[in-house]
């Protein structure tokens, strides 16, 4: 059932600390829903100013290291982030979530459900996303090669997209998280308002069909299954971005010469009734490194401004940067840099949002808590470093956060309109 956001006085007892932290009691317990290109919750526009943090599950699987995700949690809301973006999936290998197709580790799976119960408690939305593309975490690699240990004829990754034996291993796997009974909450995800939405796939590509056919062929059959299941949370694709043949002057424009081959199309892939949003990444520096840094600035403002308009004007739909960062290796790198594609990125995103565009807002890749040197890498962010690109982010939640407040206002006074006349 849908949230019907009414706070009684025993939820405000129960939920101070959540007062304490600046979040309404009752955004917690109200799905994130959609209309026209905003997103929605209490009855205003929503932005998920927000993080991605992949390794939540792997922490969390040990009760001793969970103080690691309260702590990134608590350093999120301290600085006005809503969103956080993580793995809905380990497939095989060490503290696998997905042992062998249909079979879970209890642990690993209360591992989620502690981080779901600790973002519902700290006042987090959440996007988990279903499997991977890549071989890291298992991924489509782990599917197809079940499936050939089970005497399928499997030749390539991309028999993913195709071979019924592994659509059905996908689909098992989304029933099982869907239907999952929290082992804190006691709420099913497909009843948990913490969790804004799910995403099929993290950048889904098909080399083997060019054209992007087969991947808008399989997004709209596993959309339409994952809707069948769970019709209480926003869904999806999980993409990068690229365009395809559907956008052929975008495509040629805009497309780094290697994505014309990852079988993906923008406009397609998200042209689905069951697809609620449309997912775009941004990562100029790794997509054209002979560019300067000037260009890439530029490109970064392209590529936003572009895929703002098509979701406005073709999709109709609203537009959500799932990741994007500064790697700290490229070429020449310094701290300045890096703020110069938040601020790019955030300004963008913010005159959309003034202006009651599509750009739902923007999550950064990634957030780790001191001390986790096992996932530290070229774009990770701490928060509690207090670096100036941190202060950019508490600023763009900031101005986000008041855009949403006179949303609000401004419904009210419309209703007070009607009610008057």
């Amino acid at each position: 059932m849908k949230c019907l956001c009414l706070v009684a006085f025993l939820a405000i007892a129960i939920t101070q600390s959540y007062n304490d932290l600046g979040v309404e009691a009752s955004s917690r317990d109200c799905f994130v829903s959609r209309k026209g290109v905003q997103f929605i919750l209490n009855g205003k526009p929503f932005y998920a100013n927000g993080f991605n943090a992949y390794w939540l599950t792997y922490e969390a699987t040990d009760p001793a290291t969970r103080f690691k995700i309260t702590y990134a949690f608590q350093n999120a809301t301290s600085h006005g982030l809503t969103v956080a973006r993580t793995w809905g999936f380990r497939d095989g290998g060490y503290r696998a979530l997905q042992t062998t197709p249909g079979s879970y580790d209890e642990l690993t799976f209360q591992g989620l459900d502690f981080a779901i119960a600790e973002a519902k408690r700290l006042g987090i939305k959440m996007i988990i996303t279903f499997v991977n593309n890549y071989s890291d975490f298992g991924g489509r690699k782990q599917y197809v090669d079940w499936a050939r240990s089970q005497g399928q004829a499997v030749n390539s990754e991309d028999d993913f997209y195709t071979n019924p034996l592994v659509k059905q291993f996908y689909k098992n796997h989304v029933k099982t998280m869907v239907d999952r009974v929290n082992t804190f909450t006691k709420i099913a995800y497909k009843d948990e308002p913490t969790i804004m939405a799910w995403e099929l796939m993290n950048e889904p590509q098909c080399k083997a069909d060019p054209s992007g056919k087969t991947l808008t062929g399989w997004i709209g059959e596993m959309a339409t299954y994952v809707k069948s299941l769970d019709s209480n949370h926003l869904l999806s694709t999980g993409l990068e971005g690229f365009y395809g043949d559907s956008s052929p002057q975008r495509k040629a424009s805009l497309n780094p010469v290697a994505a014309n081959v990852l079988g993906t199309d923008f406009i397609a892939n998200h042209y689905l009734d069951a697809i609620d949003f449309a997912s775009i990444h941004s990562y100029p520096d790794l997509w054209f490194p002979n560019l300067d840094e000037t260009s890439r600035l530029d490109f970064l403002r392209n590529w936003l401004e572009s895929h703002m308009e098509d979701a406005q004007n073709i999709l109709k739909k609203p537009l959500l940067l799932g990741e994007f960062g500064k790697p700290s290796d490229t070429q020449g790198y310094t701290l300045a840099q890096r703020d110069a594609v938040f601020n790019a990125t955030f300004d963008t995103i913010y005159a959309s949002a003034e202006r009651g565009g599509p750009v739902a807002g923007a999550l950064f890749w990634h957030l780790i808590s001191d001390g986790m040197n096992n996932f530290k890498d070229t774009l990770s962010i701490v928060l509690s470093d207090n670096t100036s690109t941190v202060e950019i982010i508490g600023q763009q939640s900031r101005k986000l956060g008041l855009i949403g407040a006179r949303g609000k206002l401004k419904s009210q006074n419309q209703n007070l309109d009607r009610a008057l006349m």
